[in-house]
């Protein structure tokens, strides 16, 4: 099946230009079901501009792949650090398959030039590139569970993002700001933060959430973010700023 076979009949997309069988000889993956693959890189957006492709976009494929990625990686860390309590490996699970780290990763894997994006989307290189990125990245690992099997996904896995696991421990990377304000608003004040969706616009391919931190009743701070997580991520570190606690 070449590229060209997912999109309608005349659309000159770039759809030609994605080398997959060059991707699939540099992570030495080959897919007996090459749709899935291709389906793994395109995002919401592509779609909307492309009504008559024969593949969905990516986010169901993400979601599974978002399951595998928490079990591998909680099972590796659980085995590595058998000492560790159970917040602990909590906090550098979180560091390692956050969109920054895991974004980071599909940019080293040039993931970026196998994208199915909208025309908006592909001139946009900052914070929402790397969560499309992170994104296609747990995609990705849902269409290897689906084609070679659980053992397939977690090798690529380990291979690609858990060798970076002694980096984060080491450099503190850890230490997540909603990590931070938890310990430090229990162990100062004995209370625990919670936090609430303020606000939700933009269509589905371009969400903007803004997510309040509170201390019971009391609102501390405010975030923004293009996933409730990024937002809740940002409420909490506007949170440490505010309170003068160090991160």
């Amino acid at each position: 099946m070449t590229n060209k076979n997912i999109v309608k009949n005349g659309d000159k997309s770039k759809s030609e230009d994605k080398d997959f069988p060059k991707l699939e000889k540099e992570l030495g993956i080959v897919f007996d079901n090459k749709n899935l693959l291709i389906q793994a890189f395109i995002h919401r957006s592509y779609i909307n501009e492309n009504s008559n492709l024969k593949l969905g976009h990516n986010e169901r494929l993400e979601f599974l792949g978002d399951a595998v990625l928490e079990l591998v990686s909680t099972n590796y860390l659980y085995h590595k650090y058998e000492d560790l309590a159970e917040g602990d490996l909590t906090s550098y699970r979180a560091a390692l398959v956050n969109t920054k780290s895991i974004g980071a990763i599909a940019k080293e894997l040039n993931f970026n030039n196998y994208l199915f994006l909208s025309k908006g989307e592909s001139k946009d290189f900052g914070k929402a590139r790397l969560s499309i990125l992170a994104d296609t990245y747990e995609a990705f690992i849902g269409a290897v569970f689906l084609d070679k099997g659980y053992n397939f996904a977690k090798e690529f896995i380990e291979k690609t993002l858990l060798t970076h696991t002694d980096e984060v421990v080491e450099e503190g990377k850890y230490r997540d700001p909603k990590s931070v304000i938890q310990e430090k608003s229990q162990d100062l004040l004995s209370v625990t933060p919670n936090y609430k969706v303020i606000s939700e616009s933009g269509p589905d391919h371009d969400k903007k959430f803004i997510v309040g931190i509170y201390f019971g009743e009391e609102k501390i701070a405010e975030g923004e973010g293009r996933s409730k997580q990024e937002a809740e991520t940002h409420a909490a570190k506007v949170a440490i700023q505010k309170k003068g606690w160090e991160i």
